[in-house]
């Protein structure tokens, strides 16, 4: 009985940790991206979110709180996570798996928009694409990483990162508490 204690002890112990050291980092990049998004949607524009795996998960997730309702009623958000699986196996299987999300962006973002990338290793090479297409549209780029950032970090306009070495999961576990204090912060700014 204790090895199984011991196990979630040792699952418990660590998560908390990673987000310890998240809180330990401070605050002044998730301001401004929040900033960021409020005054994109107060200039009429969108938020675009988009990741692999789970983090595609979050950017779901992201999306349909802002389109719908996260706390307090209020007019929806324009928001939209890349995660049609026609469109997705459609770009795929025409311009390959690297290039799903930037097409996206191409065809569907608006200078002035904001692009939430979520990559726990900061180095997906879809993501990355997004961001680099963001980029030449005059879309401000929000990354969620993990690790050391990875190359999401030097294109990214401000990025949020969870500074953890181990298992995706952990860096995940505090990628969605960070989505849901930017949801709040939006609606609290909007």
């Amino acid at each position: 009985m204790s090895d199984k204690s011991d196990l979630f002890d040792k699952i418990f112990n660590e998560a908390a940790k990673v987000l310890q050291d998240f809180i330990n980092a401070g605050f002044s990049n998730l301001a401004v991206a929040g900033d960021i998004m409020t005054q994109a949607i107060k200039n009429g524009n969108k938020i675009i979110s988009c990741g692999n795996g789970g983090s595609m998960s979050d950017a779901m997730h992201f999306a349909e709180e802002l389109t719908g309702k996260f706390r307090e009623e209020r007019k929806g958000i324009p928001a939209i996570a890349i995660s049609d699986p026609s469109y997705l196996t459609c770009t795929a299987n025409d311009y390959g798996y690297d290039k799903v999300f930037s097409r996206f962006v191409e065809t569907m973002g608006q200078p002035g928009d904001v692009l939430l990338a979520i990559s726990t290793s900061g180095n997906s090479p879809n993501i990355i694409n997004a961001a680099l297409s963001a980029k030449e549209k005059g879309i401000k780029v929000v990354a969620l990483t993990g690790k050391n950032g990875g190359k999401l970090k030097d294109i990214a306009d401000i990025e949020i990162r969870v500074p953890h070495d181990g298992y995706s999961d952990r860096i995940q576990e505090v990628h969605i508490k960070i989505i849901h204090a930017l949801i709040q912060y939006i609606e609290e700014n909007i």
